[in-house]
């Protein structure tokens, strides 16, 4: 029998954390690769949305809010690929697998996905993502030339660079948010567009529910 696309996308994933690498300084991430089958992962990257003018502000993503991208309802309407992987990252098997390998709780959270696009000028300042999100999965998806370059900044407890991503197509850094899960992006040149895809799951003080892949439905493991 064929797999669905869901069922491909899951097995994907499930290899990935199989194979990942874990570290403990600064504190505990792990890079993983191959994290979609390579039909999705074209398609991903072949998605156009409109990628935003930073404007000479940068920092934050949250400054230009009005410009970011979702797999939200209208795009997971819109693209069988967004669709797919929202399906597949929404179903109880996935949030076991990603409970069990992370050791965290996902009970009554919400699935969060992110198309993130970054151009000349981006950059972000050291943050922890502690709070209403369980899990931050950053999965990178370009490749034009000087990406590799572009990985996640990592930060000491006192916020002083301590190391960086590697960056590459369907490579990914993980990490459960702690007090001392500093990461950004410093300033560096942009060929292009920096394209990844961000996964979180949060809890129900998320207060930006159009956002979410199922704003009326959080996930379970059951």
């Amino acid at each position: 029998m064929t797999q669905s696309a869901e069922d491909r996308i899951f097995d994907s994933f499930a290899s990935a954390l199989a194979g990942a690498e874990r570290h403990e300084t600064p504190y505990r991430h792990w890079f993983m690769s191959d994290i979609f089958p390579t039909d999705a992962l074209a398609r991903l990257q072949s998605l156009e949305f409109p990628v935003g003018d930073l404007g000479g502000v940068s920092g934050k993503r949250e400054f230009h809010n009005d410009q970011r991208h979702y797999f939200d309802r209208m795009n997971i309407e819109r693209h069988q690929v967004v669709s797919d992987i929202a399906g597949a990252f929404q179903s109880p098997r996935m949030v076991r697998l990603i409970e069990t390998f992370f050791g965290i709780d996902l009970g009554g959270t919400y699935l969060r996905l992110e198309y993130a696009q970054d151009v000349e000028g981006f950059w972000l300042e050291p943050h922890t993502d502690l709070g209403v999100k369980r899990i931050t999965v950053l999965i990178y998806l370009s490749d034009e030339a000087g990406h590799e370059d572009l990985g996640t900044d990592i930060f000491s407890a006192d916020k002083q660079p301590a190391k960086r991503s590697p960056f590459s197509p369907n490579l990914a850094m993980a990490f459960v948010p702690g007090d001392n899960t500093y990461h950004g992006f410093q300033k560096r040149p942009i060929n292009g567009v920096r394209k990844s895809v961000i996964l979180n799951y949060v809890t129900d003080a998320w207060r930006d529910r159009e956002q979410l892949a199922f704003p009326e439905q959080t996930v379970s493991a059951a």
